[in-house]
């Protein structure tokens, strides 16, 4: 039975050991922090264990690049009244470890190569006290120094103290993991994977260590580490050099080159600028040669000139290869470069054909021919893979093969049919240009895209950031894929996108020096032009929330009754008072949920979008961002296409005066053909927008009399906007406040919808709104409903961004709450907004706001 137990433990110590042993860790906080700031690691706290004939220290390390000198470890004997420490500080090409004695000499200096050091990033040290015949031995990633005749006790009780320690104060900056003190006998082990508190656990789960101002390294595993923002004034492009850590930053006539590891970066003109019109900075690296390739597949605007150019990274200088291109754009293709026998490859994409107005996604597999500058299009065989873009896309060197993963598109290739997501992953042999479907997995999630890039680990599985791209602002998250069958995790915490415009992109790199995963977002300004790109990091391997929340510190039981019953008490004493309070408090909360300026200061309703909680199966929502739940509580927005939103929300409007007909219906969706070359068009549209509305319950698309019409049934499906016509049509908008509240406070009808079309729509809305709110904003602030006041002046503000009424309840209000900050912020973005429409001051001061004073409109 004994022995049992004894393999169980060893059993628990693997397993520890290997489970994210690459995530956990503790970092120091060193001397370019306040001494207070400043972390000690005491190892056994309160009690240390006795260790006899041999005393056996060792951890990983992790040396970062922000100090260069300091105490590691302080080991004490306070029975034989000694302290040994190990220090260390960098000379030249040198790492200097010193082993002292303190107050006596120093017993050992090893020196290592720095840049080695640097360059594996953790690495082992073992402390290795030989009590029986006075001997220490210092390891260092597996170089041993030794110093005989040390006078050593036989037995020990130490107390191991990492960083500060009583008054040495200087603290490098270092990371420990996998800590294991041992003699023969006995062996202490501490992975320190917590991700919270100042207590360490072994691997068993036993309290030990104390820590105070821990930095636990586990949440770099779950969280992304925001790095660095570069701008570019024109269109730029970047990749990474995963051999030095440096990722290149261009644009037509500068570099910037930043490396990860050190935080360092460069900026340097060219000599030249680029000889390419960079239109999308789609580029590749080659590593080996240290040359970077930019391209552009297609001339936008007929422009004339290079579409493909060499930039030498030791020269800074440019070379012109060719000037051939494709014919069409290929927005958001994946891309793939095989360094060895020097091919590039390019897969899908999405762009127009003879015009915007045609537009197609593309399945060819295009091969960049370094021998004649052209593009070649490879011929496939075997399975199919449907045109798409936004795929990622992997070459591994191994079998020579490409492996291609998601994206959206359809069968036909035709961007007006609509589009579907993808969730397959294939194998492209280029031994002999053979597709196989590796797998296809159903998907009951919102819909998401992955980026171009593809982490493979080893023959099991592959990482890629996934994100849904169909709304403005978004989230990507980090997604491990099996290689097997296709089932998949998500990792970590996710990092904001905005996908606003068609050329933002987001790479995902991965450096093994580092063990770091790299996230680059490239966000794109209204122009196309201008951008900013954004650099966050992520401790490889990543990890879930689950494994993040594994090792948090566990409550003492007495003190969870405790603190439960007084819990319960508490809780049965709040359920009276809610009783009580209930419709008040009901009131009160939904609309504190207030969306205010963005974090330039400015007024930017435009991007006001709150989370919403209250979408329901078969919900049509055209009050902010148009959205579409199906049956079953899915978003399909995703499924409507620029041309089938507008078809279908033009029908929705003429469906209440008895439909439209198929001509106006044409003339409205293709303005610019006529009848005769749209017949085709329109019945395809009408086809796929009958399909899409057959996900909800509820509603039909009716053709009738020569007119089509939309019919709900509002007992199965939901309309936010005939829902608010309802109740103010009927006068209940008063007795249905918190339901009209939720409506409105999504932000301005049909907000991202600007076509002139629907400017009419827009304006019969706002017409049938404005009276019912100036009405219901008088009455909500005389009752003391000063929540409720601020979300209606913020959907006033929807309509009339300089309504004198809105403004005067809003300030009100706001100081009612208390909230005198905000209000005096407010104020002052209404009085810009004021200026920058009417050309003049806004002529109430705040002060008199406050006391009363009102702009009387001149009609």
């Amino acid at each position: 039975m004994r022995l049992f137990f004894r393999y169980t433990d060893i059993l628990i110590i693997f397993l520890f050991i290997n489970f994210h042993a690459e995530a956990n860790g503790l970092k120091f906080n060193g001397s370019e922090h306040l001494i207070d700031e400043r972390t000690s690691y005491n190892v056994f706290c309160e009690k240390s264990p006795l260790f006899t004939n041999k005393l056996d220290i060792s951890f990983d390390i992790s040396l970062l690049e922000s100090s260069h000198y300091g105490y590691i470890v302080r080991i004490k004997n306070n029975e034989a009244n000694k302290t040994f420490n190990l220090s260390y500080y960098v000379e030249g090409a040198s790492t200097v470890f010193k082993f002292n004695e303190e107050g006596g000499k120093n017993l050992i200096t090893a020196s290592v190569n720095h840049d080695e050091l640097q360059k594996i990033n953790w690495f082992r040290i073992s402390i290795i006290f030989d009590l029986k015949n006075h001997i220490l031995l210092l390891n260092i990633n597996n170089q041993l120094f030794k110093e005989n005749n040390v006078v050593l006790p036989p037995e020990w009780k130490p107390e191991i103290c990492f960083g500060r320690s009583d008054y040495l104060i200087d603290v490098p900056s270092f990371a420990i993991r996998n800590l294991s003190v041992s003699d023969k006998k006995h062996k202490y082990i501490f992975p320190l994977q917590e991700s919270k508190g100042n207590i360490a656990h072994d691997v068993k789960g036993r309290e030990f260590g104390c820590i105070t101002n821990p930095v636990w390294l586990i949440k770099d595993a779950y969280y992304w580490s925001y790095r660095q923002t570069f701008k570019s004034a024109s269109v730029a492009g970047c990749n990474f050099d995963e051999k030095t850590d440096n990722l290149y930053i261009f644009n037509k006539d500068s570099l910037i080159t930043y490396n990860v590891r050190t935080g360092a970066s460069t900026m340097e003109k060219f000599p030249e600028k680029c000889p390419v019109d960079i239109f999308l900075g789609t580029n590749f690296l080659d590593k080996e040669e240290k040359k970077l390739y930019v391209y552009d597949v297609y001339n936008e605007n007929n422009k004339l000139g290079p579409n493909v150019a060499v930039l030498d990274l030791k020269t800074k200088r440019w070379k012109a290869l060719s000037n051939v291109s494709l014919y069409m754009q290929l927005h958001h293709h994946s891309a793939a470069f095989d360094e060895q026998n020097k091919k590039f490859y390019i897969f899908g994409g999405f762009g127009g054909v003879g015009g915007f107005g045609n537009m197609q996604y593309s399945k060819s597999l295009y091969s960049f021919n370094f021998n004649t500058n052209k593009w070649d299009s490879l011929k496939l065989s075997g399975d199919k893979i449907n045109p798409r873009y936004f795929s990622a896309m992997c070459y591994k060197k191994e079998d020579n093969s490409l492996y291609i993963f998601g994206g959206m598109g359809n069968e036909s290739g035709e961007q007006v049919v609509g589009r579907r997501y993808y969730y397959d992953f294939y194998k492209v042999s280029l031994n002999d240009n053979k597709v196989v479907k590796l797998w296809e997995i159903s998907w009951d999630k919102e819909n998401v895209v992955p980026v171009r890039q593809m982490i493979f680990q080893d023959d099991s599985c592959f990482y890629t950031l996934c994100y849904p791209e169909h709304f403005s602002k978004t989230h990507l998250k980090l997604y491990r894929f099996s290689l097997k069958d296709g089932s998949f995790k998500i990792l970590g915490d996710s990092v904001p996108i905005r996908s606003e415009k068609i050329k933002t992109e987001a790479n995902l790199y991965y450096s093994h020096s580092l063990n770091n995963l790299f996230a680059v977002i490239q966000e794109f300004d209204n122009q196309d032009i201008s951008s900013v790109i954004k650099i966050y990091s992520l401790a490889f391997p990543p990890i879930s929330y689950e494994e993040l929340v594994m090792h948090e510190p566990k409550s003492n039981r007495n003190s969870v009754i405790i603190i439960s019953f007084i819990f319960l008490l508490l809780m049965v004493s709040a359920f009276v008072l809610f009783r009580k309070l209930r419709n008040k408090r009901k009131r009160e909360n939904l609309e504190l949920e207030i969306i205010f300026s963005d974090d330039n200061g400015k007024e930017n309703s435009q991007d006001k979008t709150p989370i919403r909680s209250d979408l329901k199966p078969n919900g049509i929502y055209l009050f902010g961002e148009f959205r579409v739940q199906d049956r079953k509580n899915r978003d399909i927005t995703y499924m409507f296409s620029s041309k089938l939103k507008q078809a279908f929300l033009i029908i929705l409007q003429h469906s209440y005066s008895g439909g439209i007909s198929s001509q106006r219906l044409s003339e409205l969706l293709w303005p610019d053909k006529p009848e005769d070359k749209v017949k085709n068009s329109r019945g395809v549209t009408i086809n796929h927008l009958r399909k899409i509305i057959k996900e909800l319950d509820g509603i039909e698309l009716v053709y009738e009399k020569g007119l089509f019409r939309i019919e709900i049934s509002q007992e199965f499906c939901y309309c936010d906007y005939l829902r608010c016509m309802e109740l103010i049509d009927s006068n209940m908008v008063e007795e249905n406040i918190m339901e009209f509240l939720n409506i409105i406070r999504q932000g301005k009808f049909l907000r991202s919808i600007d076509l002139p079309e629907f400017d009419p729509f827009k304006e019969d809305v706002e017409k049938k709104l404005e009276p019912v709110l100036l009405i219901e904003i008088e009455k909500n602030f005389n009752n003391g409903a000063n929540s409720t006041t601020v979300v209606l002046c913020e959907a006033l503000f929807n309509i009339d961004p300089i309504n004198d009424d809105a403004i005067f309840y809003l300030i009100h209000a706001l100081i009612k709450l208390k909230m005198n900050d905000e209000a005096k912020k407010r104020y002052f973005l209404f009085v810009n907004e004021y200026k920058k429409m009417m050309g003049k001051e806004y002529p109430v001061s705040y002060s008199e706001l406050l006391s009363g004073k009102r702009r009387i409109r001149k009609i």
